[in-house]
């Protein structure tokens, strides 16, 4: 389900393609059992985007937040959903700040890709309310036999 890619002696995990696929394409098929449309995307360990599906008629604006919704769980290893909590353990200045960071998304849809205790990727769904949104991307982790955070 990962590859391993070595560079300059430093060995990086990441999703590949295939599970990428597998992922999105469980959390679009829960969109349509749910009938929602939505954009679903996966990005590997570097928040790059791994796999993308775009239900015909998923809000357009959705297109970009599913892609920071998984680049958000990648990047932190925390699920979108989980912001406001966490927020709350930091200060004023932390909690007001970081929202206002580009591609940050604190509203559920995003959830990372852990395999072995390690962030191998994250998927992110957008166009449904936050509890579908939500639905849809444990679905994405159920396909790849992961448990979801």
């Amino acid at each position: 389900m990962n590859e391993a890619i070595s560079r300059h002696g430093v060995e990086a995990r990441v999703i590949d393609w295939p599970a990428a696929h597998r992922a999105v394409e469980a959390a679009v098929r829960e969109a349509e059992r749910l009938g929602v449309r939505v954009n679903a995307a996966v990005v590997d360990a570097a928040g790059l985007l791994a796999a993308f599906v775009r239900m015909p008629g998923a809000p357009l604006h959705s297109i970009d937040i599913a892609i920071d919704k998984a680049y958000t769980a990648a990047s932190f290893g925390l699920r979108t959903g989980a912001w406001h909590d966490a927020l709350q353990e930091h200060s004023a200045a932390v909690r007001e700040g970081i929202v206002l960071r580009p591609r940050f998304v604190a509203f559920g849809g995003g959830m990372p890709v852990v395999e072995d205790g390690r962030v191998i990727g994250a998927i992110g769904i957008s166009g449904g309310s936050e509890a579908q949104d939500e639905t849809c991307a444990r679905a994405g982790l159920d396909a790849l036999g992961l448990a979801g955070p």
